[in-house]
């Protein structure tokens, strides 16, 4: 099945595809035998552009193996140090030794076995019932599974880091994936997430990188938009080995909490109760409608002691304020019908409105302004 929109953001996929290649290897991973070659056929491959975000993506579906992590020749000796310095680097600078770390798409625990070395509690999730077995035997930790929806689980979650390499490209549900990841982390739980180097294929005009496994073609933007839209932060984004490689380290989204708000709230709240009492009900105005005016009034329920409104917008005179109907008039008002003194929110303009009512209606008017710290009377 063609799909013809954006696996990730969901717009639509240019009209037109970036490149057609004809008659393409259907998989990269397994090779017919002699008795299998008359039902081997080549795919076309059409490499297209999401309008919306910019990924580079294959409009086709997946290798049925897309699931399985196959890495054909290990690693060498100089990739084995490679990585044993990155991944310590990794564990000191995010404060992960002694921690709970999985690799999602394990494979037969190359890199596994590599982080397994450096003496932290490690797991692994491989989806390949023959590697979970083969990585079992040589005594890593690896639970046969694959994350392909948001709420699937990972046995002994939650973990405080993970780190999937080169795997991300080829799956068709990225969100899905990335999100399942994220609902077994820990809070503030940080991950290490490498990808092919698309800016290095378009640099050096590898035209022969496209291959049906690989679904995905990520630009160190790309990747990382990707992974801001599946609720990770991006710490750290570069190119290594040799300009092969995307690597980012990542941090699981925190929710803001914003209950300090609450606190400034009744802060407030008390504030103007208290300046209010000092001059008796419906003795005192506000000056000011626009939307701060209107929350602070709801919020602080002094809609039944304060007389009127006054604000110089003509189209909101002698009508009422939204919701606390409070009536609001124009600042003339004040000459034949006059109050004891007046709270002032106006933002930016609030000093500027200080000292009209000073200078054109009285002095002699209690002044005070809704300052960000605070209620501040004004002499």
């Amino acid at each position: 099945m063609v799909i013809n929109k954006c696996r990730v953001c969901g717009s639509d996929f240019f009209k037109e595809p970036l490149l057609e290649y004809k008659n393409m290897p259907a998989v990269a991973q397994y090779f017919p035998d002699k008795t299998f070659l008359e039902n081997d056929k080549g795919i076309d491959l059409e490499i297209c552009q999401c309008s919306g975000c910019g990924l580079i993506q294959l409009n086709n579906e997946p290798v049925s193996y897309y699931k399985e992590v196959i890495r054909a020749s290990g690693i060498s000796e100089e990739m084995k140090k490679f990585r044993i310095k990155q991944f310590q680097d990794f564990l000191e600078k995010y404060n992960l030794k002694n921690k709970k770390i999985i690799e999602i798409g394990c494979g037969g625990g190359e890199y596994l076995s590599v982080m397994n070395q450096l003496n932290i509690n490690s797991y692994g999730l491989e989806y390949s019932e023959e590697l979970v077995e083969k990585c079992i035997k040589i005594g890593l930790k690896v639970y046969k599974g694959f994350i392909e929806n948001d709420d699937d689980k990972i046995r002994d979650n939650p973990f405080d880091g993970f780190f999937i390499l080169n795997y991300l490209e080829h799956l068709p549900k990225i969100n899905s994936t990335l999100r399942g990841i994220y609902n077994n982390l820990t809070d503030n739980a940080i991950g290490l997430i490498e990808v092919p180097n698309f800016d290095m294929i378009l640099s050096k005009n590898l035209f022969s990188e496209f291959t049906r496994d690989h679904l995905f073609y990520f630009t160190k933007e790309s990747l990382k938009r990707t992974l801001e839209l599946n609720g990770y932060e991006v710490l750290n984004c570069e190119v290594i080995w040799h300009d092969y490689i995307i690597s980012a380290v990542v941090k699981k989204r925190d929710e803001i909490s914003l209950k300090h708000f609450y606190e400034k709230q009744e802060k407030i709240k008390k504030e103007i109760k208290e300046y209010i009492k000092g001059f008796g009900s419906k003795k005192v105005a506000v000056w000011g409608a626009g939307h701060q005016a209107l929350a602070i009034m709801s919020m602080t329920e002094i809609n039944k002691d304060i007389k009127y409104v006054i604000d110089s917008a003509e189209f909101k005179q002698n009508k009422y304020t939204p919701a606390t109907h409070i009536p609001i008039v124009s600042p003339e008002t004040l000459g034949y019908d006059p109050v004891e003194a007046i709270i002032i929110i106006a933002g930016s303009y609030s000093d500027e409105v200080a000292s009209i009512i000073k200078e054109k209606y009285s002095n002699k008017i209690n002044i005070a302004i809704l300052r960000d710290f605070g209620l501040e009377a004004i002499k």
